[in-house]
């Protein structure tokens, strides 16, 4: 049975599209295979890792009738890259191999079967449906996304937090040393829904959504999540765990303002990171009228300081952070100025954007 016959980056963006989640090394080997099912004109491509499950389908041409079989993900997507592109890819099943040909290049794949690939079980009690703009979710992910924890022990700052109440979408990810909280409008009114997606959910869903006004429609049920978009289906297990309060980490009316170019601060903390220490990665910013001073030195006694004009008159305020904390939300914001709230040298400091009134940036600061 000829099971598809199309454009080698068809295919590929196909498989591409629900590779993500594939992991080599696994306990159960079917793992590291996508599940490919036919049912009539359309091929459906499905992976899983027992915790997210990813879902795709597209007609690629082949024979009607019914196939269910799994092949090495890997395996499929290095061949098809290893082609030269626009050439007709031929995908044949029997006798438990697939065989892929185009042009005069020839692979037979050993192939497991369907009945074997373990399926993620959706729950039955999902909440209302709302959606989003793709690139307005994609646009929230990524003014978050860098200050979810990496392996904490405790394991629900592993992700983000997602609350949608009433007609508003919030994004809170925070690792116990800074906390990043970004916000956008709902087209319905929706009950409040609050769960926690884990990590790897949350990176997934940054590398598929698209930058359009193509909607997403979201589900949260007590354990699960579920995103609907374009072709792809998506279902991912949450984090159990009850998140940290953000609001009484957000500083209120710090008195000190100063509003300044986000490229050029970057620009200049990138430059003093040449020189912190690899350990601790700390800067001192000196906030003074009129100027902004950041230094940064090492265990070698090398010294960097970098100065930047402010529209500032309050007092003067030194404070210390790990630059790293300070680069990531800046690299992240894509805005043209930000706003630093400061009360003193000893309590959190708050990074605002003027024209992104939804996003909030807290960080500790760090003693050098």
């Amino acid at each position: 049975m000829i099971v598809l016959k199309a454009a080698q980056e068809q295919l590929l963006a196909a498989l591409q599209s629900v590779a993500g989640i594939v992991e080599r090394r696994h306990t159960l080997p079917i793992l590291a295979n996508v599940l490919l099912r036919k049912n009539g004109p359309k091929l459906e491509f499905l992976t899983s890792d027992l915790e997210i499950q990813v879902r795709t389908q597209a007609e690629l041409g082949g024979d009607a009738g019914e196939l269910a079989t799994t092949v090495s993900a890997k395996k499929l997507i290095d061949i098809l890259r290893a082609l030269p592109p626009e050439q007709t890819v031929t995908l044949s099943s029997g006798s438990n191999k697939l065989v892929l040909q185009a042009g005069r290049s020839r692979f037979t794949l050993q192939t497991m079967p369907a009945e074997d690939f373990p399926l993620v079980s959706e729950s039955v009690d999902f909440g209302p449906m709302f959606s989003v703009p793709q690139k307005t979710l994609r646009a929230l992910v990524n003014q978050v996304h860098f200050a979810m924890a990496v392996h904490d022990i405790r394991y629900y700052l592993n992700g983000i937090l997602f609350i949608a109440e009433g007609s508003q979408l919030t994004l809170v990810a925070t690792d116990g040393h800074r906390l990043a909280l970004a916000q956008a409008t709902l087209g319905n009114e929706i009950p409040k829904q609050e769960v926690i997606l884990p990590r790897k959910t949350v990176l997934e869903l940054q590398r598929l959504l698209a930058d359009d006004d193509a909607p997403i429609e979201i589900r949260f049920a007590a354990n699960q999540a579920k995103f609907a978009f374009g072709s792809m289906e998506f279902v991912s297990k949450l984090v159990e765990g009850k998140f940290p309060d953000y609001n009484r980490v957000i500083p209120r009316n710090h008195p000190n303002h100063v509003t300044l170019g986000r490229a050029p601060l970057l620009a200049s903390l990138q430059r003093a990171a040449i020189l912190t220490s690899e350990k601790f990665k700390g800067v001192r910013l000196g906030v003074e009228p009129g100027l902004l001073k950041i230094a940064a030195s090492n265990a070698e006694q090398e010294e960097a300081q970098e100065e930047l004009e402010i529209d500032y008159g309050g007092p003067t305020i030194d404070i210390g952070f790990n630059v790293g904390y300070l680069t990531d939300a800046l690299a992240n914001i894509g805005a043209e100025m930000v706003t630093v709230e400061l009360l003193d040298g000893q309590a959190s400091a708050l990074f605002t954007v003027p024209e992104q009134p939804g996003f909030k940036y807290v960080v500790m600061p760090m003693r050098i």
